[in-house]
């Protein structure tokens, strides 16, 4: 009897802030034994994650099923033939964004987010940028133009964070979300109005609520 093959997951990682998003979807993935995680770390999102995690290189490749350079255009994964679920791409930076918009398919991140459009397949970036300006937004615009998940890492208060782990495993669990990938203990669902907690005592407000 043969084996079914796991679901392939293309993970990218690159140099904007917020390398946790793309460790943690890999540590997550780590745990379903059904998926298998392709990696793709650019030399910026190495140095932002030695940077805001302490982490090496080494480190996070060894949370992947399967690790990629980023130059090698001829990876597995630069081929619609190879079949995976799709690509994200967490965090993504603007110059990842804006190649990914234009298909200029100039590194295997850029070539793998290709691949999966035509291919029809799910393409996710966590664009990490504020202010936006103009070419952002266009980019952003071509992406879901072509069927692409815009999914800035925006973090939700309804579920009352108390940790910044919180609020990163809230994001992570929408984007498994998006692909399918099952998990129950990464996001609390919203169940609708409830009666809202009572406001914390702080010079921020006062007894009519949050000051303008």
């Amino acid at each position: 009897m043969n084996t079914p093959r796991p679901k392939r997951l293309v993970v990218a990682i690159t140099g904007a802030s917020g390398a946790i998003y793309g460790v943690r979807i890999l540590q997550y993935l780590r745990r379903c034994p059904e998926w298998e995680s392709h990696l793709v770390l650019s030399h910026s999102g190495a140095l932002t994650a030695a940077q805001e995690l302490a982490l090496k290189r080494s480190d996070i490749e060894d949370l992947a099923d399967v690790v990629h350079n980023v130059k090698d255009i001829g990876a597995s994964v630069a081929s619609g033939s190879f079949p995976t679920e799709g690509t994200v791409v967490a965090p993504c930076s603007m110059k990842t964004l804006a190649a990914i918009a234009l298909g200029l398919a100039d590194n295997l991140v850029s070539r793998a987010a290709d691949v999966a459009f035509k291919e029809r397949r799910r393409v996710v970036l966590l664009a990490r940028e504020t202010p936006l300006n103009l070419a952002h937004l266009r980019n952003m615009t071509s992406v879901t133009e072509m069927g692409g998940i815009v999914f800035p890492p925006v973090p939700a208060f309804y579920n009352q964070p108390a940790t910044l782990d919180d609020v990163v495993n809230h994001t992570v669990g929408r984007v498994l979300d998006l692909f399918g990938i099952a998990h129950d203990d990464l996001l609390a669902r919203w169940e609708g109005l409830r009666k809202p907690a009572a406001a914390p005592a702080s010079e921020f407000t006062s007894s009519e609520g949050v000051h303008p």
